[in-house]
């Protein structure tokens, strides 16, 4: 080839793109099905999303401007393309549809018929349709709309040349909007004045109910989204979230798809910006800096601990925090604190273990409470900064099963509240359900049903007041009394520190069943042994839950001592002696803080003793 000629352009591979099917149907269109030929002669996208997922939440988010930029040639189509079981049901997609703001068409597609159809195989996926009904491009992943960018204004060029594109509206339908007080509501908290504030996340504004839970005392923010500080009247948010409040009385705001951290000033009410630049935070980005010069990423919900606001950073797997200005700047500073970046499940030291969509934190005097959504897991954060995992297991490990913490299963919960007896209430959002994980049992029980897409919950005197999100209200209900109370109606003692001698510890715990009574045995082992330690790494081996009374227990010998948390339940019935043709049953608990040091020369054998009683 002569030097001078210059090269062909390279001939972009078409396929022909299948047909659009879903048996949900369709939704944002009036009631009309959509097809590729009745869309022949515009340029379409097909955006595979499913709405658990943050990553296709921020896809929702780019594809704004560009559907706006190319509005006359340019139809955005979304596929939704279901994970959990929750987001096959065809109301839970239209909620979502409107929650996220999602203004093009959708096709509900339960059966992924659509989605094998292109050979997809990760939310999220991008596929480019030219005018004449050709597949051109296809991209997996975040951050491809400047190149999809491109293309559309090269397709538009070549098939306006071609006479082959269509200008004119598009077939988006808005729905008709609800008259509700609240919609979509993310979380909520209770000011010292006794009123509740919540995040009316979907109209992108804060808004303060008397405490009846119902009468609107005032709205924060303009109700339209945007990024702006200033009087609550002008104020604008992006999808607020989650809410914590400060030592000032001010509160901190998770405003979601802003990126930010904002200020609350419940006096003045005024809104500023903490934390954040607006920017999306990307890979290569600082990972700590000034706090308003340092991009976030999705930050679903904020709580005050160790003297810092720690943020559920969702849309990087990672918790960061925002630590308070000690200098004249008055800005501060934000940091990761825990969590590689990597999605998944990895317990383990803070700066090595793996999240997966954080979405929900409490805080407790001795450690982080954090709903992990997508792994379907509550997990802990504790003062030695180690993460370990209370219940769950994996990615696609999900359901609704009460239990033992091993055995529980979640559906991507998205907030967790921490309860006076030390046990904690999950929002268990994908099962419109309310859990409840007690750790000194180690069991999952559930105290409400069809409670829909419960987001937050927060403690109100006896009483938990639960964002219902896709029913626009809080719901009050009320605790069982074991959960209320600053302590259970087990019995503690103390001890005097014991000297144990390094290697194997036996732990025996002997139950005495009061006079009368027998083990009761109907239903599997009556008994049940928790075992735990401060700090966590002085038991190498022998913690967590079972049901045999008798251990051998691992201490490690570097660790000089510390306190055992040893928690014994067990269960008796009437022995019949006496003739009754229906038995009494009790369970019987008792936990115990032994201080230990090591020693040589300490004992190797931990005898404790649980007494039933007969009240």
């Amino acid at each position: 080839m002569n030097a001078s000629t210059p090269a062909p352009a390279p001939r972009r591979v078409r396929v022909r793109a299948p047909e659009l099917v879903g048996r949900g149907g369709w939704l944002n269109t009036g009631g009309d099905d959509l097809t590729l030929a009745g869309l022949r002669g515009r340029v379409v996208v097909l955006d595979f999303w499913t709405f658990c997922c943050v990553n296709c939440l921020h896809v929702v988010d780019e594809l704004r401007a560009l559907e706006e930029k190319h509005r006359d040639t340019l139809v955005v189509i979304g596929v939704h393309s279901p994970k959990f079981a929750h987001e096959a049901e065809h109301s839970a997609v239209a909620d979502a549809v409107e929650r996220y703001g999602v203004a093009h068409p959708v096709l509900d597609d339960p059966d992924l018929a659509t989605w094998k159809q292109y050979a997809v195989r990760a939310w999220p996926t991008l596929v480019v349709v030219d005018p004449e009904g050709y597949v051109v491009a296809q991209h997996s992943g975040e951050g491809h709309v400047d190149a999809i960018d491109g293309l559309v204004t090269e397709l538009e060029a070549e098939h306006g040349a071609k006479g082959t594109l269509r200008r004119g509206e598009g077939p988006y339908v808005a729905p008709e909007p609800e008259p509700t007080v609240l919609r979509f509501p993310g979380k909520a908290l209770l000011l010292p004045s006794g009123t509740l504030l919540v995040s009316d996340t979907t109209r992108h504004r804060l808004v303060e109910l008397a405490p009846d839970g119902e009468t609107v005392l005032r709205r924060i923010g303009s109700g339209t989204r945007g990024f702006a500080d200033g009087p609550s009247g002008t104020a604008r948010f992006s999808e607020p979230q989650g809410l914590a409040l400060l030592d000032d009385g001010a509160v901190v705001v998770a405003d979601t798809v802003n990126h930010a951290l904002r200020r609350f000033d419940p006096v003045s009410g005024v809104v500023s910006t903490l934390a954040g630049t607006g920017r999306q935070w990307w890979r290569g980005s600082p990972t700590s800096g000034p706090a308003r010069g340092t991009d976030l990423s999705s930050p679903w919900d904020v709580a005050v601990f160790g003297g810092r606001v720690w943020i559920a950073m969702a849309g990087i797997h990672q918790l960061w925090a925002y630590s308070p200005s000690e200098g004249a700047s008055g800005e501060g500073t934000v940091a990761v604190v825990a969590g590689t970046g990597d999605e998944g499940l990895v317990d383990g030291p803070a700066g090595e273990a793996w999240f997966a969509q954080p979405s929900g934190l409490a805080a407790t005097p001795d450690g982080l409470w954090v709903a992990d959504s997508e792994t379907s897991a509550l997990r802990r954060v504790g003062l030695d900064g180690e993460v370990r995992t209370a219940v769950g297991t994996g990615l696609f490990d999900f359901g609704l099963r009460d239990g033992p913490a091993e055995r529980a299963l979640f559906q991507h919960p998205l907030g967790v509240t921490a309860l006076p007896d030390g046990s904690v209430a999950v929002c268990d959002t994908y099962n419109d359900a309310v859990r409840r994980y007690d750790p000194a049992s180690g069991e999952v029980t559930t105290l409400a049903t069809d409670v829909r897409e419960p987001s937050g919950a927060v403690l109100v005197g006896d009483d938990l007041v639960v964002v219902e999100s896709a029913r626009h209200r809080l719901t009050r209900l009320r605790l069982p009394e074991e959960a209320v109370r600053a302590g259970s109606d087990a019995r503690r003692t103390g001890r005097e520190v014991t000297e144990v001698a390094p290697g194997p510890l036996r732990l025996d715990v002997e139950f005495r069943a009061p006079q009368g009574q027998r083990p009761d045995t109907r239903y599997g082992p009556s008994t049940r042994l928790l075992v735990s330690s401060t700090p966590p790494d002085l038991l190498v081996a022998g913690g967590g839950a079972g049901t045999d009374l008798a251990r051998v227990l691992e201490l490690d010998p570097a660790v000089a001592g510390g306190v055992l948390h040893v928690s014994a339940s067990a269960a008796s019935c009437d022995d019949g002696s006496t003739g009754e043709e229906h038995p009494a049953c009790r369970v019987h608990r008792q936990d115990w803080e032994v201080p230990v040091r090591t020693a040589g020369g300490g004992t190797d054998r931990l005898p404790l003793v649980l007494t039933g009683t007969d009240d």
